[in-house]
């Protein structure tokens, strides 16, 4: 007898329901009929190009690099965009700048820090190496339930570091890492602080950008899907079927639907989950705890702001410089992205409770405290000032990926295991808010899948 084929429900359309639907496709030896509901007019989530309205010039509004951790090991992500073909482009940056003075190397640090702040940095450094080595970072694996500041690593918090280093040194090194945490130290975890630490260090990994635009990656996806992907399908219910199915209802332009499938996999950040409904009350509980279990909400806000031409390369020679303004951010020379531009492309990003409070500002008062902002050439920038756009993507990112407490990957991605375990979820928030950790997830989740259907057509 022939077995149907596998329906597969997809809720989301960013890079972890695309890599789900992907692998799928790739690690299924028959085809699988995969349905992907995205809420919005558009695929890519997180991963978004935009252009600017007086000219078509491209900037990065949400994932601004890719992580290459090729330095230590594989690396699938970066190996997926060589398959398909996409130019890339390294990024880097080792500037700090404090008021007006631009920290490049040690030395600049002593002249700027003083002797006894820069000995204390340097063993904060010295002491998150012996901690992490670039293995441990990569492999995601603890390390000993003493760390090297001599206490217990259980629910331990990383401003409890910060906290034994002088007023000086602890400013230091949050400007640092303000914008790649995007939250408070007080809001994650020791060692997840120490990993956003040590990511700026090139043997831990390196960045990387695709020439063109990063959402590039999202239309070499698609483009080699054979999925129905319906647009603008706003999935609202997830109930338990006959059988093993689930049942997914959603909102269209034609009205509200609903379909069965035989899997389902939910890709999307907790925000939007936990505005779904689960009717069954075994199924709700479980993704109550779910949800309960990795709500560590991060924050940023993006201004981007498109000028006449690159005035700052005087100051900014690197494709970014860590800012003390707004409590530590990133400013990224956007145009260094094409390198043939003449025009100019700044932006800044903000993370925690500064993108938080400046998020209720408006567009208009956003675009002056970014220029004020700029510790040089501030007159010439308002001159040469033409456009700019506010991305606020507040609670987009994970404070505590995989949570405080981590769970086997098993558990993770399938919330009610013993009673429904064809319900999977995907998201970096289960792994480090990488697209790296998305492709990771997504690969767990294709993997699942495949057995399950695999062994459904061996009965």
């Amino acid at each position: 007898m022939k077995i149907p084929r596998w329906n597969i429900g997809i809720v989301g359309g960013g890079p972890g329901g695309l890599f789900t639907a992907y692998l799928l496709e790739q690690y299924h030896s028959t085809p699988l009929n995969i349905t992907i509901f995205e809420s919005t007019n558009r695929l890519g989530g997180k991963l978004l190009t935009e252009r600017f309205s007086s000219s078509d010039i491209h900037y990065e509004a949400g994932a601004a690099e890719f992580y290459d951790y090729s330095v230590i090991d594989e690396d699938p992500l970066r190996e997926l965009i060589e398959q398909f073909g996409l130019r890339t482009q390294s990024m880097g940056g080792a500037s700090i700048v404090r008021g007006k003075t631009v920290l490049g190397t040690i030395e600049d640090a002593q002249d700027n820090l003083g002797e006894v702040t820069l000995q204390e940095f340097l063993r904060f450094n010295n002491r998150a190496k012996s901690e992490v080595s670039p293995r441990q970072f990569y492999d995601s694996t603890s390390t000993s339930h003493i760390n090297a500041w001599g206490t217990s690593l259980q629910d331990e918090r990383f401003n409890h570091a910060l906290d034994q280093l002088a007023n000086t040194t602890k400013n230091y090194i949050q400007q640092y890492i303000h914008s790649d945490l995007a939250t408070e130290p007080s809001q994650t975890s020791h060692r997840y602080g120490l990993d956003n630490y040590l990511m700026n260090d090139p043997a831990y990994m390196q960045l990387y950008s695709i020439t063109g635009g990063n959402d590039l990656l999202i239309d070499a996806v698609a483009c080699r899907l054979s999925a129905d992907v319906r647009l603008n399908a706003n999935v609202t219910a997830i109930k338990k079927g006959v059988g093993n199915t689930l049942e997914l209802s959603w909102k269209a332009t034609g009205g509200s639907k609903s379909e069965g499938f035989d899997a389902v996999v939910i890709a999307l950040p907790i925000k939007p989950l936990k505005k779904l409904e689960f009717p069954d009350s075994d199924l709700a509980s479980a993704m109550q705890s779910h949800i309960a279990h990795h709500d560590h909400p991060a924050d940023y806000l993006r201004i981007t702001i498109l000028f006449e031409k690159p005035f700052w390369k005087s100051w900014l020679h690197d494709s970014y410089c860590m800012l003390d303004a707004f409590d530590g951010c990133c400013l990224y020379d956007e145009s260094s992205r094409i390198p043939e531009a003449n025009h100019g492309v700044l932006g800044w990003l903000l993370g925690g409770a500064a993108a938080q409070k400046m998020a209720e500002y408006s567009d208009e008062e956003l675009i002056p405290a970014a220029i004020n902002s700029l510790p040089f050439q501030r007159d010439e920038a308002k001159e040469l000032f033409r456009e700019a756009k506010i991305h606020r993507w507040l609670g987009a990112v994970s404070a505590q990926p995989g949570g405080f407490q981590q769970r086997q990957n098993d558990a993770k991605h399938c919330p009610d295991i013993a009673a429904c375990p064809h319900l999977l979820v995907v998201g970096d928030y289960l792994f480090d808010s990488t697209l790296n950790g998305v492709l990771d997830s997504a690969d767990y989740a294709a993997g699942w899948i495949t057995t399950m259907a695999a062994a459904q057509e061996q009965v």
